[in-house]
């Protein structure tokens, strides 16, 4: 580039841009020092560390959301708990209730229950709740005055002369019955044993009022 012909401007010569450049360069430095004072860092450095505190923070985020997330399945596993055992409680509680009711009405029952004697007197009232449960019509007077005239009131009595017993099938027991009578007219939730007191008086009883009303009707051999 040829010389400036201006006399008010003169070329810098190599040792002048030397001195600018140096100066130029400490005030970048100072500048420098005074953004980020007495760290001794650079400025890349200066501007990577909020990087790293901003890590720290998200760490413990973290770690603060999964110790909550922690607490909170424990207590519902607690709380699940502490139900189920309510709930097994209630359970056995209603078991018992259920056990004691049972118990009390089986005793309740047992204490409704009449006791028959075993004679006469406590055959005729047993066959009488017997025909009553199921709608079999007699009277105690009825019945009773039957026995007394068919065997005396002896319940293995058989009769060993009439027809019956010539054709080889005699008549048994208080109300001396066949044995095919016995059979046809037999009352539930009584013996099969012809000779049995209360079965023989109950199926007598059924078989009389199939055929004469009641057994109150009859008044002779039947």
């Amino acid at each position: 580039m040829p010389e400036s012909t201006n006399p008010g401007h003169s070329r810098l010569d190599s040792k002048h841009k030397i001195s600018i450049a140096g100066i130029a360069a400490l005030g970048a430095a100072a500048l420098a020092l005074s953004v980020f004072p007495g760290t001794g860092q650079s400025e890349s450095a200066a501007a990577a560390e909020p990087v790293a505190f901003a890590a720290n923070i998200s760490t413990k985020t973290v770690s603060q959301s999964i110790s909550k997330q922690q607490v909170t399945a424990d207590k519902q596993a607690k709380d699940a708990a502490k139900a189920k055992a309510t709930a097994d409680a209630k359970a056995k509680a209603a078991a018992e209730a259920k056990k004691r009711d049972e118990a009390a009405a089986a005793s309740r029952s047992a204490a409704r229950k009449p006791v028959y004697a075993n004679n006469l007197d406590g055959w005729i009232r047993q066959s009488l709740d017997i025909m009553k449960s199921k709608g079999i019509p007699g009277t105690y007077d009825g019945l009773h005055r039957n026995i007394m005239r068919e065997s005396t009131g002896n319940p293995n009595a058989i009769n060993g002369w009439d027809i019956n017993a010539i054709n080889g099938i005699p008549s048994k027991g208080l109300l001396q019955v066949i044995q095919p009578t016995f059979t046809a007219y037999h009352v539930a939730g009584t013996s099969w044993n012809i000779y049995d007191p209360v079965a023989n008086i109950t199926a007598a009883a059924n078989y009389a009022a199939d055929k004469y009303g009641s057994m109150d009707n009859v008044n002779s051999a039947y």
